[in-house]
C-alpha cells in the first residue's frame, strides 16, 4: 500500500509541467507549440530567456527531488524510494494534466537522483558537465550521464530495485531523445552556446 501511495503522489507531482506553468504565469510563448515544441528548460531558455528557464529548471528538479526525499523520511525501503523516483520522472514525460505530452525528463531525473543523496547526483551531474564541456551537445551529455546512473546507483547502494529504476530512466531518456540521436548522427544537432545573451 505504501508503494502505491508514493507512486501515485510522485506521478501526480511529476505531471506538473514547470515549463508550461512558468510560461503561462509570465505570459510567455507556450513551449509546447513554439521553438522545439518540448516543454523543458532548454526550450524555455531559447524562447524566453534565462530567468524563465531557471525557474523551469528549478521546478523540474524540485518535483523529482521532493517525492524521493519524503519517501526517504518515511521509509528505508529502497523499492518504495525507487518507485517514487521513477514515477516522478514518468509524470514529467507523460503528464496527466497535459494530455500525457511532456518533456524529455533529464532535469526531473537529476532531481530524483538528488533526492537519493549527493553521491549519485554528483556522479551523474559531473558526467553531464564533462561531456557537455568537451562535445557541447546537451542531448549527448544527458544520454551518457543517464547511461552511467545505474552504475553509480549500484556502486553506492548495491540495490537491485534502485539500479533497475535507473536503467528504466535511461531507456526512456534514449527514447525521448531519438530525434536528437538522428540529428547527432547526421551532424545536425545544435551545440550548447557558452555565450547565451
Amino acid at each position: 500500500m505504501t508503494i502505491l501511495i508514493f507512486a501515485i503522489f510522485a506521478y501526480l507531482l511529476g505531471s506538473v509541467s514547470s515549463a508550461i506553468v512558468v510560461s503561462k504565469l509570465l505570459q510567455l510563448p507556450d513551449p509546447r507549440v513554439e521553438g522545439s515544441g518540448n516543454p523543458g528548460a532548454t526550450n524555455v531558455l531559447r524562447l524566453s530567456g534565462k530567468l524563465p528557464a531557471a525557474l523551469t529548471l528549478f521546478g523540474d528538479l524540485a518535483k523529482g527531488t521532493i517525492p524521493v526525499l519524503i519517501a526517504r523520511m518515511i521509509t528505508d525501503d529502497l523499492l518504495v524510494i525507487s518507485a517514487a523516483a521513477l514515477m516522478s520522472f514518468l509524470g514529467h514525460l507523460y503528464p496527466v494534466y497535459f494530455k500525457f505530452k511532456g518533456g524529455k525528463g533529464v532535469a526531473t531525473a537529476l532531481g530524483a537522483y538528488l533526492g537519493l543523496g549527493l553521491p549519485v547526483f554528483v556522479g551523474v551531474g559531473g558526467v553531464w558537465l564533462v561531456v557537455a564541456l568537451i562535445w557541447r551537445y546537451a542531448s549527448l551529455s544527458a544520454m551518457v550521464a543517464m547511461l552511467l546512473a545505474p552504475v553509480f546507483a549500484w556502486y553506492f547502494y548495491q540495490n537491485s530495485w534502485l539500479t533497475a529504476a535507473c536503467i528504466l530512466i535511461f531507456l526512456f531518456i534514449v527514447i525521448r531523445h531519438r530525434t536528437n540521436i538522428q540529428r547527432l548522427m547526421a551532424g545536425e544537432e545544435s551545440k550548447i552556446r557558452l555565450n547565451i545573451g
